[in-house]
């Protein structure tokens, strides 16, 4: 059964998806259209190069998570170092390796770039701070003279990754770039439109975390505004999601980790794991296309053919 997939960004919250994903596909759908945000956009891109949800939990497995926080070269300075790194870079660490393991593991797969993939297969959502406006790529990279057939995809997932003021903007053609999900953490509307649907649209989103941390001591500047970046970034938008959309999306939750725990031991990312696998079966349990064709596609609803999956 075909399907389209849209992820949620959530740092290292989105290991949910692997769970989710897997069960979705053991269910018998497969992803024939794809999109995300930050996280999100490295399952979509992944699954998009071909690989399986089962192939995913092993990749991430050997995953060099403890390098996500390689801070800059002046950031090591003692005392001064992560400010200045705020002030001159806006930002503390560097997110190259995320790139270059990106294009380790989609050249195994032999797509480097969205040239090689079929059209309008993967939409990667980010923020581009410069012009104050939300982009989508491939679309639109044509407004900066740049070209899908030889843009990079390890890139692209950078870019949407690149949380604000934690991680390294980016910087292409005398424009800034930042973490997609600083204005759309949810594309779940991304291939909507006003005809019938000829398969289903999945959203999979990262509810949580649900328990309460330890307080944070604020110690200056620095970790001030790491502090406003993790709140911002784990009760963003979290309490509203219209009907129509709700009742498509796989909720994951009691997630209990933050954005930026990226160093959380491998039993809490086997949970974060699990997490999704429940949460995609409970989905299933509901999930009636038919029903949704129906109730939410009333305009056009007698169209509907008892074939479609």
């Amino acid at each position: 059964m075909k399907a389209a997939g849209i992820f949620e960004g959530g740092g290292i919250k989105g290991l949910a998806h692997l769970g989710a994903v897997e069960v979705m596909e053991d269910a018998g759908y497969r992803w024939e259209r794809l999109a995300g945000t930050s996280a999100g956009s490295i399952v979509a891109t992944l699954l998009a190069a071909g690989y399986t949800g089962k192939e995913l939990i092993e990749l991430f497995s050997h995953f060099p998570y403890e390098q996500l926080q390689r801070k800059t070269a002046i950031s090591h300075l003692p005392l001064i170092g992560s400010w200045l790194s705020l002030y001159i870079y806006n930002g503390i660490y560097k997110l190259s390796i995320l790139e270059k393991w990106l294009n380790q593991v989609l050249s195994k797969k032999g797509v480097l770039t969205f040239g090689d993939l079929p059209p309008n297969k993967l939409k990667i959502v980010i923020s581009d701070i410069s012009n104050n406006r939300m982009a989508i790529l491939p679309d639109d990279l044509t407004r900066y003279g740049l070209q899908a057939a030889t843009f990079p995809l390890a890139l692209a997932v950078r870019i949407s990754s690149s949380i604000p003021f934690y991680f390294l903007p980016v910087h292409l053609k005398k424009h800034t770039f930042l973490d997609g999900s600083i204005l759309s953490n949810y594309p779940v509307w991304i291939f909507d439109k006003d005809s019938l649907p000829s398969y289903p649209t999945f959203g999979f989103r990262l509810s949580g975390p649900t328990i309460v941390p330890q307080p944070e001591q604020i110690r200056g500047p620095v970790s001030k505004t790491l502090a406003i970046v993790r709140t911002m970034m784990d009760a963003r938008d979290s309490r509203y999601i219209e009907e129509n959309d709700a009742v498509r999306t796989i909720f994951v939750n009691n997630i209990n980790v933050g954005t930026t725990d990226f160093t959380i031991p491998e039993e809490k990312r086997l949970e974060l794991i699990e997490l999704g696998r429940e949460a995609s079966r409970k989905f299933l349990k509901k999930w009636d296309y038919h029903h949704y064709i129906k109730t939410y596609h009333t305009s056009i609803a007698p169209q509907l053919s008892p074939k479609i999956k």
